[in-house]
């Protein structure tokens, strides 16, 4: 048997916290000497105490992992747990990467600084089109705001003009307002022409722009920043003033979300 110190060692856990685990009836040790107090522990309750911590790792409280060892949960019980924790841990990550594409923008940004590109500008006219559209509000036009909102959104939309037989006629156009509380209207668009009014989502036809400066950007719009901010320069440099937000037209869209093509449309004016 192990003295409570060595069963800690080979678990690679603490004293404190086997005590805690005896306490709350988690992982009872095998013998405790009844003059002393010591704790004492087998080797095979080393199982138990790695069950345990895996478990908790995994994000589950310490009554969670409690059922779960003592078996008091049933399979499809177990199952549930498990997938809504993946769930959450995927979640997780595709958040953590897309905060690090946005890091890896700015610096990006930051690498490009006086390097304005003078090329990839085009001026046109944008013609009206007719649009389908969901809107909701996000805290910021910060990219990591933006996306947990507008992604949704078009998942949504694209399933209701499913439902309503209506086929979209041309890509979808992002488009933004600011809110009366300070924060972004996200509109979430589809070019539908010839759509009529929907309880299911909206139909409005986004007027011309007279003259627009525009640029294609490759690439996750969780990475938009540098593209962005290189259309403003140009746009300051050459004597214009940018109207409002920019349109984001999705020319392709992949699964693969580092593969989309997406030209921002800026309304512009002489300064």
């Amino acid at each position: 048997m192990f003295a409570i110190g060595d069963f800690a060692r080979h678990g690679r856990v603490s004293v404190r916290m086997l005590r805690h685990y005896d306490a709350i009836g988690l992982l009872r040790p095998a013998h405790v000497d009844p003059a002393t107090g010591y704790r004492h522990y087998t080797a095979a309750q080393l199982a138990r105490l790695n069950r345990i911590i895996a478990l908790k790792d995994l994000g589950f409280t310490l009554q969670q992992v409690h059922d779960i060892v003592d078996g008091t949960l049933s399979a499809g019980e177990l199952r549930g747990m498990l997938r809504l924790r993946r769930a959450e841990l995927e979640s997780a990550v595709a958040e953590a990467h897309a905060r690090l594409v946005g890091v890896e923008a700015r610096l990006r940004a930051i690498e490009r600084e006086g390097h304005m590109p003078s090329n990839d500008v085009v001026i046109k006219r944008i013609p009206a089109v007719r649009v389908a559209e969901l809107t909701a509000v996000a805290d910021s036009y910060e990219p990591g705001d933006i996306t947990p909102v507008i992604v949704p959104l078009y998942d949504e939309l694209f399933r209701r003009l499913d439902a309503a037989g209506v086929r979209p006629s041309g890509p979808g156009v992002a488009w933004y307002e600011d809110a009366a509380d300070g924060r972004i209207t996200v509109h979430a668009a589809i070019q539908v022409a010839g759509a009529q009014e929907s309880d299911d989502f909206a139909v409005r036809d986004l007027p011309p722009i007279a003259e627009a400066a525009t640029i294609v950007h490759h690439g996750s719009m969780d990475a938009v920043v540098p593209t962005g901010q290189a259309l403003a320069e140009w746009i300051d440099a050459n004597g214009y003033r940018a109207v409002g937000y920019a349109r984001e037209v999705s020319l392709e869209c992949p699964e693969n979300r580092a593969e989309w093509v997406t030209e921002l449309q800026v309304a512009i004016t002489r300064a």
